[in-house]
């Protein structure tokens, strides 16, 4: 009787440990088919942390904050963690670090266009070519996330332009006209400067900025040498030798070099310029437009004082606006919740994920995806930039998105330039090499 009941044991213990067994097995199935990218029920869905990697300017930090809340009440087994970097040359080597270590975020925003190339996209980002959702972003931006013929990139943001801020009230109160001509800009900052204002606001403290005037000159570049792009992609042209292109350089020496900016502008921060400008302590900003929902969220009794225009060249026929395609939002390849990633892409391309994106930080131009409309409520000084979109004739996008060149020591070259330490022919040749450096590296032919 003994032997028979070890026996029915024995029996029993293999039957449980089957159903346990089956019973792994069907949740792992499960597991697995979660992490399949379905976004149906969420019911069998376990949780997920990912995170998100963005800069730290105070209207991106605000834009994810808006989307990652209306990420997560959509998706709720997903957590999104956010982490920010710096700008400019420290948030590029921050990014070109993790990738080294194995350590990138699974979701990070950076630049479209040039910089993206040097990221090497096909060995680290997911491949978003034949994903759904890409058929909703425009044509027109898919090139700046592209490499290869791969896509990569959903856009991260609205398109925005490069010019010049003004103060409103400071132009009226001394009688100035919006300038058509860089003569007549300069003329201007005569006059503003006579009457005890700070013409020009340099903030250096974050040498991205500093690239602005050069930058923003695009526009003037391609209208006098319109094969410059593809000639200087080909090493047939470069700044220090075309008259056009070196005429940017020059822009912005001239600018220190008549005192036109705040004496203490090597230790001014982007949101201290913002402040000056706004408060009236600086008629003009050389900025991208992308500063306009800052400027909203911190001095909304002031935007009727800022107003901005498009960076003129030297003859008044000619007057266009250098224009941005937005950053891109990309998915770290060897993430480990590469689904959930590719979830959080998807939805930057939806109503309700550009919704909450321009409840936090309105658009500063069209939004490249379809179907998406600039909202009424957008600042004035956008509305007045609008127009421009409207003709290819007067807008031109900047050179890093008509070439896979940007060399990603411009900050620190044009914050030279502009401080007057190094004179702007030379400035344009250090850039011509640092650009060289950044081509041999990508193998462009030619170089």
């Amino acid at each position: 009787m003994g032997k028979s009941r070890k026996i029915v044991a024995t029996v029993l213990c293999a039957v449980i440990m089957a159903i346990l067994m089956a019973a792994c097995g069907n949740k792992q199935n499960e597991t697995n088919h979660s992490a399949s990218g379905n976004s149906g029920s969420n019911a069998s869905q376990e949780n997920v942390t990912i995170s998100l990697l963005t800069d730290n300017t105070q209207e991106q930090v605000s834009a994810a904050k808006s989307v990652i809340a209306a990420f997560q009440a959509k998706y709720p087994y997903i957590t999104v963690e956010h982490e920010t970097r710096p700008g400019g040359s420290e948030g590029d080597n921050l990014v070109k670090t993790r990738i080294a270590t194995g350590d990138l975020n699974d979701v990070f925003f950076y630049n479209s266009g040039s910089l993206l190339q040097s990221l090497a996209p096909e060995k680290n980002f997911v491949d978003l070519t034949n994903e759904p959702f890409m058929a909703k972003v425009m044509e027109s931006y898919k090139p700046t996330v592209t490499v290869n013929g791969k896509i990569y990139g959903v856009p991260a943001g609205s398109t925005m332009a490069g010019g010049w801020f003004y103060n409103k009230k400071i132009y009226a109160d001394l009688g100035l006209s919006v300038p058509k001509t860089w003569s007549e800009l300069m003329a201007n900052n005569e006059k503003i400067k006579e009457a005890g204002i700070t013409p020009v606001i340099g903030s250096y403290k974050d040498s991205w900025t500093a690239q602005l005037i050069v930058l923003a000159d695009y526009y003037n570049v391609q209208k006098q040498d319109p094969a410059f792009a593809e000639n200087y992609t080909a090493n047939k042209a470069k700044f220090a030798d075309t008259p056009a292109a070196l005429r940017s350089f020059e822009k912005l020496y001239e600018v220190n070099e008549k005192g036109f900016m705040n004496k203490d502008f090597q230790a001014t921060t982007y949101d201290a310029g913002l402040k000056m400008l706004a408060e009236g302590k600086g008629a003009h900003y050389p900025m991208l437009s992308f500063a306009v929902p800052a400027l909203e969220q911190n001095f909304p009794d002031k935007m009727g004082d800022i107003g901005f225009f498009a960076q003129p060249g030297d003859s008044a026929d000619s007057n266009g606006l250098t224009i941005w395609l937005p950053a891109g939002a990309y998915a770290y390849k060897n993430s480990k919740h590469v689904n959930e990633a590719k979830l959080f892409l998807e939805f930057l391309t939806t109503p309700e994920g550009i919704s909450a994106w321009m409840n936090a930080s309105k658009p500063t131009g069209p939004w490249p995806v379809n179907g998406i409309e600039v909202p009424d409520n957008v600042a004035q000084v956008v509305k007045d930039m609008l127009p421009y979109f409207e003709s290819e004739e007067t807008t031109a996008p900047a050179l890093e998105f008509v070439s896979p060149l940007k060399g990603p020591n411009l900050p620190q070259i044009t914050a030279e330039v502009g401080s007057g330490i190094t004179s702007a022919a030379q400035g344009a040749e250090n850039y011509d090499k640092d650009v060289k450096k950044q081509a041999q590296q990508l193998g462009l032919e030619g170089w």
